[in-house]
C-alpha cells in the first residue's frame, strides 16, 4: 500500500522511466511466449525451442538491467536522514524498491499476455483477431502453467535484484568525495577497478569463439536473422563472453580515461571531469561496457547483412529494439544516478565561488573522452567479430 501512495503522488518523469519499465517487461513476456506458442506447436523440434528460449535471455537481462537502475534512481527509494526513525531503514527500503519493480514489471506482463493471446486469436472483439496466428502457434494449445512461469521470470527477476541492488548501496550518511572541503589533506582518489585484465581476457575469448564457430564459412554469413532459432548456439555463446567482457572491462576503461584527462598539467575543468570520472567509473563503467557489446553487435550484424535484402524477421527486431532501447536506457539512468549522486558536491563548489560553466565543460570534457575511446574500441570489436565471416 504504501509502494501505491508513493506512486501516486511521484515526479511524472518518475513514473515515464517505470512505464518504460513495464513496456520493457511487455516485450520480453511477449518473446518468451512466442517461444513457448512455438514448442507447443513444434513439439518435434525441441532443439530449435530451446535455442529461441536461450536468446530471449539476451532481452530479459537487459530488462532486469534497466529495471535495477530506474530503482535506484527512484526519489521513494533513496536513503535520507529521518527515514529510520518512522521505520524506513535500509532493509525497508530495499523491500519498498522490489514492490515498486515488481508492479511495473508484472503490469509489462500481463499486457504481454493479453496482446499475445489477442494475436492468436484466443481473445476476441478487437482489431487483428489472430493476426499473427500462424507465428504464434495458434494451432496447438497453450499451456497456461508454463506461460504463467515464464511471464514471472521478468518481475521475480527484477524485483530480487532491486531488493539486493539497494540493500548494497551506501548509506546517505556516506561522504563524498568532494565535500570534505575542511579536511587537512585532500580525499584520497578512488581505487583502479581490478576487472580490466579479466575483461580483456573474455572479450579475446568470446571474439575467437565466434571465430572458430565461423570456420569453413567464408563468403556466407550465419544465417542470423530470420527466426529467432537460425543463429547457431556457439554464436550467442562466443557474444556473450565478449558482453560480459566489455562489461567487466568497462569500469577500469573509465577509470584510465580519468586518469588521461588529469595528466600533463590539467586545469581546473581537467581535474574535476577527471576526479569525477574516476569515482563514477564502477557506477557508469559497467552499462557502458554493455552499450559498447550491443553497438558492436549490431555493427557487425549491419555489416553482414547490409549489402542486399535479407529478412530481419519480426522477433529478432523486437528482440534487438528490446536489448539497444533497455541497455542505451540503462546507461543513461546511471548517469542519472551519478548525477544525483553528486549534487550537493555541485551546490557547494558553487556556494564556494565556482562558475557553473565550469561545471558544464567537465560533464561535457567527461562524454567527449568516453567517446573517443569507447567509440573506435566499439568499431573495433565489430570489425573482429565480423571478419571471420565476410573473408
Amino acid at each position: 500500500m504504501l509502494a501505491l501512495r508513493l506512486t501516486r503522488g511521484t515526479h511524472p518523469l518518475v513514473l515515464v522511466r517505470r512505464l518504460l519499465v513495464a513496456a520493457a517487461s511487455a516485450g520480453v513476456g511477449f518473446l518468451l511466449l512466442c517461444t513457448l506458442g512455438y514448442a507447443s506447436g513444434h513439439p518435434a523440434h525441441a532443439a530449435a525451442s530451446v535455442l529461441r528460449l536461450l536468446w530471449c535471455f539476451v532481452p530479459l537481462v537487459a530488462a532486469v538491467q534497466f529495471a535495477v537502475a530506474v530503482a535506484r534512481t527512484d526519489p521513494s527509494t533513496r536513503p535520507r536522514s529521518g527515514l529510520s526513525a518512522v521505520g524506513l531503514g535500509p532493509v525497508k527500503l530495499s523491500v519498498l524498491a522490489a514492490v515498486s519493480t515488481a508492479v511495473s514489471t508484472t503490469l509489462g506482463s500481463m499486457v504481454a499476455l493479453l496482446l499475445f493471446l489477442h494475436l492468436r486469436g484466443d481473445l476476441t472483439g478487437l482489431p487483428f483477431d489472430g493476426g499473427a496466428a500462424e507465428l504464434l502457434g495458434a494451432e496447438a494449445p497453450l499451456p497456461l502453467a508454463a506461460a504463467l512461469t515464464l511471464l514471472a521470470l521478468v518481475p521475480v527477476a527484477s524485483a530480487t535484484a532491486s531488493a539486493l541492488a539497494l540493500r548494497a548501496r551506501p548509506s546517505a550518511t556516506t561522504p563524498e568525495t568532494f565535500e570534505a572541503f575542511e579536511a587537512p589533506e585532500a580525499p584520497d582518489p578512488a581505487p583502479t577497478p581490478a576487472g580490466l585484465p579479466w575483461g580483456v581476457a573474455l572479450t579475446a575469448a568470446g571474439l575467437a569463439v565466434e571465430a572458430y564457430t565461423s570456420r569453413g564459412s567464408a563468403g556466407s554469413a550465419f544465417p542470423l536473422p530470420g527466426r529467432l532459432d537460425s543463429t547457431p548456439a556457439a554464436v550467442l555463446a562466443g557474444w556473450t563472453l565478449t558482453a560480459i567482457g566489455l562489461a567487466m572491462a568497462g569500469p577500469g576503461l573509465t577509470h584510465l580515461c580519468g586518469r588521461l584527462l588529469q595528466a600533463v598539467r590539467p586545469g581546473a575543468v581537467r581535474l574535476l571531469a577527471g576526479r569525477i570520472l574516476m569515482d563514477e567509473a564502477r557506477r557508469i563503467g559497467r552499462p557502458l561496457g554493455i552499450v559498447c557489446a550491443v553497438l558492436s553487435a549490431v555493427i557487425a550484424a549491419a555489416t553482414l547483412y547490409g549489402s542486399g535484402p535479407h529478412s530481419f524477421g519480426p522477433l529478432t527486431a523486437l528482440g534487438a529494439v528490446l536489448v539497444l532501447g533497455c541497455t542505451t536506457a540503462t546507461l543513461l539512468t546511471s548517469a542519472l544516478e551519478a548525477k544525483q549522486a553528486r549534487a550537493r558536491t555541485a551546490d557547494a563548489l558553487l556556494r564556494m565561488g565556482a562558475p557553473a560553466s565550469a561545471l558544464r565543460s567537465a560533464t561535457a570534457l567527461r562524454a567527449g573522452v568516453l567517446l573517443i575511446v569507447f567509440a573506435p574500441l566499439t568499431w573495433v570489436i565489430a570489425e573482429l567479430a565480423a571478419l571471420p565471416l565476410t573473408s
